[in-house]
């Protein structure tokens, strides 16, 4: 019998640059009814923000990427929605920029590669539990 994954219909913006990632996450997600949109980098997620208010449930954010990192992304993400919730992921970013942006208000950090059970785990805690910081 098969493990059965948490499904959901929220929103999730990915923003990743590569397309591995993006083709595996979005249809991993896609068929637990999530619904998913996808940034190639940190400008295009803040774009995607800013125009879908109230309507992205959580952003799966790459910490290394072209044209704005996670970094810069995540604070920019954080003006525009103080409540905003952040699942940082990367396979290579020191623990200290981690905890910054822990401190900051992320909800959690996934390492890669992303092994399903876990993300999908993961973002059905955050989606249900995670209150941003300062809200």
């Amino acid at each position: 019998m098969e493990n059965a994954l948490p499904c959901g219909n929220e929103t999730i913006l990915i923003v990743d640059d590569h397309e591995t990632i993006w083709d595996f996450l979005i249809d991993a997600l896609s068929e637990l009814g999530y619904s998913v949109l996808l940034a190639e980098n940190g400008l295009d997620a803040v774009e995607i923000y800013e125009s879908n208010p109230n309507e992205i449930d959580l952003v799966l954010l790459d910490m290394i990427m072209p044209k704005a990192g996670g970094h810069q992304t995540f604070l920019r993400l954080k003006a525009i929605d103080p409540q905003v919730k952040v699942l940082l992921s990367s396979g290579f970013v020191s623990e200290n920029e981690v905890a910054d942006l822990l401190e900051q208000g992320a909800c959690g950090f996934l390492p890669k590669p992303h092994r399903l059970p876990v993300v999908i785990k993961e973002i059905r805690r955050v989606l249900d539990t995670c209150e941003a910081v300062n809200g």
